[in-house]
């Protein structure tokens, strides 16, 4: 072969290796700790569903940037959130996703704040992040306004309000509980520990001693429904029972149906699902197709935040600026409609025009109630499930 025709056939090769490296597409790990199995565990696979639907949707749609989800399951614990944290970071992982509650999102926070890293959450429950790069498309404010003003709608007079000692759940506690008081309404405070077994003495309390209109309820799953299974034994004379997380989901309905009969909780959807927008619509389709199922609130969270975080990382590798904290500043620049509502975070990471709604579980449905333009069904009220 001549020189001439040789430096040809190398240029040519050249040209295809340099083509072939353009086209493919730079992968960017990003790491998810949830609660897989444990307590939290149902709301740890929702939104983990969620979070994975959001990567299939932006690798679908993007031809120059990829996402490989490495998801732990850290059982909630504070603990293995950390251990997990640092293990995906070692992977590769350029921001981080969890998780539940809130000490296990604090755990894992602080690892990736210690590495430089976005930390975006779902399911830390305080009024203020003490930890760089955190980001969540909720607040609580959006909980308490939830919760609290259904509870104003009813014309409630007095509450009597039981509530987990852990940190998320006491913030939304107490932040209700001013929001009534505020009001004029009379609150009784009823704390309780984690390794609570029963609970007919709190249940009991209330009856005979608080007497309340209202009972309200900030916990966990078996927390609620062993308070529900008490409250049906011992009939406490009130109006209705008003949850906070966890409960208004199909699968909390199907699972429980007797005890949880005309409860209230947070919500972002009613069930079945109804969705106005397009894009509603879309994640609603495609979440069935994949999923088999029809997607709750927390499902919706975990695709939103992967929504907000893909495109974070995206705009960063365009401007070449991940490894200098591209994807955090990216993230504060954030301001688009989601199908949870308008996000930008705040200074203290939180999106500021985060307000949740509340259902009421009614027979096989659970209607939105609150607030009213958004209600897709009526209160029943008074209603209990005994």
């Amino acid at each position: 072969m001549r020189i001439g025709e040789k430096l040809a056939q190398t240029a040519a090769i050249l040209s295809l290796a340099a083509f072939a490296s353009t086209a493919v597409a730079d992968e960017f790990v990003v790491g998810s700790n949830l609660p897989l199995t444990g307590p939290q565990a149902r709301w740890g696979q929702e939104v983990a569903e969620g979070f994975k639907l959001a990567t299939e949707a932006f690798n679908r749609g993007s031809a120059k940037h990829k996402i490989k989800l490495i998801v732990t399951d850290d059982e909630g614990n504070p603990a293995k959130a950390s251990a997990a944290a640092e293990k995906m970071i070692s992977d590769g992982a350029v921001a981080l996703y969890g998780g539940f509650p809130t000490p296990a999102v604090v755990g894992a926070a602080n690892v990736a704040t210690k590495a430089g890293l976005v930390y975006m959450s779902s399911g830390y429950g305080g009024t203020k992040a003490d930890f760089k790069n955190f980001f969540q498309i909720n607040a609580i404010s959006g909980y308490q306004k939830a919760i609290a003003g259904t509870m104003l709608d009813m014309g409630a007079k007095s509450v009597s309000l039981i509530h987990n000692t852990k940190e998320g759940s006491a913030y939304v506690a107490t932040a209700v509980a001013k929001a009534l008081t505020d009001k004029g309404v009379k609150v009784t405070m009823h704390p309780y520990d984690s390794a609570i077994a029963d609970f007919k003495p709190i249940i009991n309390k209330i009856k005979l001693q608080d007497r309340p209109e209202l009972i309200s309820m900030v916990g966990y799953e078996s927390e609620y429904i062993g308070m529900l299974r008490a409250a049906k034994v011992l009939k406490p004379e009130v109006k209705a029972i008003v949850c906070a997380y966890g409960v208004a989901t199909p699968k909390m309905m199907a699972d429980f149906p007797a005890e949880l009969q005309n409860v209230y909780g947070t919500t972002m959807l009613s069930y079945p699902a109804e969705f106005a927008t397009k894009d509603g619509k879309e994640f609603a389709e495609a979440f069935k197709k994949t999923f088999n199922k029809d997607p709750d609130y927390l499902a919706q969270f975990g695709y939103v935040s992967g929504q907000v975080l893909f495109e974070a990382i995206a705009r960063a590798a365009n401007a070449g600026t991940i490894a200098k904290g591209g994807i955090a500043a990216e993230m504060r620049k954030t301001d688009r409609e989601t199908i949870t509502g308008r996000v930008t975070f705040d200074e203290t990471g939180f999106n500021p025009h985060f307000v949740l709604r509340m259902g009421q579980i009614q027979g096989n449905k659970i209607p939105l109630i609150w607030p009213k333009e958004a209600a897709t069904g009526k209160m029943n009220f008074p209603g209990l499930p005994w």
